[in-house]
C-alpha cells in the first residue's frame, strides 16, 4: 500500500512540476519563443522586447511607442495600425510582416530587414532606415519619396544598398 501511495505522490508532484514549469515559460507573458502571441490593441508602450523571437505574433492596432524591438524576430508578424513612434528596430528581421497603416514616426529601422513586407500606408516620417532592406515593399509614392530622401547604407545580412531596395531614382 505504501509503495502505490508513494509511486501516486510522485506522479501528482511530477504533473505540478511540468505544469508549474509550462506556465513559466511561456503561458500569460511574453516569452523568448516562437509561438505566435496576440497583443492587438495592447499598450505596450516602453516595452523592452529585443532580441525576442516573436514570429507570426499580432500587434495589429498595439501602441509600441518607444519601446524596443531592437534584433528581434518579428518575420510574419501582423503589426496593422501599429504605433510604432521613436521604436528601436535596430537589426529588426520583419520579413513577410504586415505593417500597413502602422506608423514609424522617428522609429529607428536601421539595418532593419523589411523584406516582402506588406506597407503600402504605414508612414515613414524622421524614421532612420541607415542600412535598412525594403526588398519588395510597395510604399506609396510619397513615402518612397520621403525615404529615399534619407536612405544610405548596405544592410550587413542581406548586402543589399538601402537605395537600391527603394527602387530610388
Amino acid at each position: 500500500m505504501n509503495s502505490r501511495l508513494n509511486n501516486r505522490i510522485s506522479r501528482i508532484l511530477l504533473s505540478l512540476w511540468l505544469w508549474v514549469a509550462v506556465c513559466l515559460t511561456g503561458f500569460g507573458a511574453i516569452a523568448n519563443s516562437a509561438w505566435a502571441t496576440d497583443y492587438t490593441k495592447e499598450t505596450l508602450v516602453g516595452l523592452d522586447l529585443s532580441g525576442r523571437v516573436l514570429t507570426d505574433s499580432a500587434f495589429n492596432h498595439a501602441n509600441l511607442r518607444n519601446s524596443n524591438l531592437s534584433h528581434t524576430d518579428l518575420r510574419g508578424v501582423s503589426l496593422f495600425g501599429t504605433n510604432l513612434e521613436s521604436a528601436n528596430l535596430e537589426g529588426a528581421d520583419l520579413t513577410n510582416a504586415t505593417v500597413d497603416n502602422a506608423r514609424f514616426k522617428g522609429a529607428n529601422l536601421t539595418n532593419a530587414v523589411l523584406e516582402g513586407a506588406f506597407a503600402f500606408n504605414a508612414k515613414f516620417d524622421r524614421a532612420i532606415v541607415d542600412g535598412a532592406d525594403f526588398t519588395d515593399v510597395f510604399l506609396r509614392d510619397n513615402q518612397q519619396r520621403l525615404l529615399c530622401a534619407v536612405a544610405k547604407g548596405t544592410n550587413p545580412v542581406t548586402g543589399r544598398n538601402t537605395r537600391d531596395t527603394l527602387d530610388c531614382r
